[in-house]
């Protein structure tokens, strides 16, 4: 499905995974189910990604450079499972949608809560701020993809950590 979900035909998809067209409908009864399955799998991932990143250090400023750290290993690493979650041909289809949804919903809601705690502002003041971090990490790692050969993953990395750090920083922490 590397061409996209319309390109892609079930014969090649067997193909490639190396097992009988019959076998691949045994698990999957349609490529729907199978994108949708090869989707919550890349979802999972990246939300397990971005939580690992939130509990790597107690300090704030790092917590930043580990989570936005966090979208860059995601869509640098191997294979192209971020183009599932970010570049999907399917974003119309609910049952796709949904999915997207989630992983933008958890991945806000764990950056919120830590927000929420540390910066003492509102639950619904912590949600934005949290969304506008989360869209900031997705398109600036999918856009680092283009420039990686004149920058760096980890020079792109803290440019970015370091501007989102310069914004939230302002908040003074809450006393817990």
């Amino acid at each position: 499905m590397a061409r996209g979900y319309h390109a892609a035909a079930m014969d090649e998809i067997a193909e490639r995974a190396g097992v009988s067209k019959p076998v691949l409908y045994q698990h999957f009864p349609g490529k729907l189910e199978l994108y949708l399955a090869l989707l919550d799998e890349s979802v999972d991932t990246l939300v397990e990604t971005v939580r690992h990143a939130l509990r790597s250090n107690p300090d704030n400023k790092q917590r930043v450079t580990a989570t936005f750290g966090a979208y860059f290993e995601y869509v640098g690493g191997e294979g192209q499972a971020y183009r599932l979650v970010f570049e999907s041909d399917l974003g119309n289809e609910p049952a796709v949608c949904a999915r997207l949804d989630r992983g933008q919903r958890e991945s806000a809601a764990m950056v919120s809560q830590v927000v929420r705690e540390d910066a003492g502002i509102s639950d619904d003041e912590a949600h934005l701020l949290s969304v506008g971090m989360v869209g900031m990490a997705q398109v600036t790692a999918r856009y680092w993809l283009t420039s990686r050969d004149r920058i760096p993953r980890e020079a792109a990395e803290q440019l970015v950590a370091r501007l989102a750090w310069r914004g939230i920083s302002g908040w003074p922490r809450s006393e817990h």
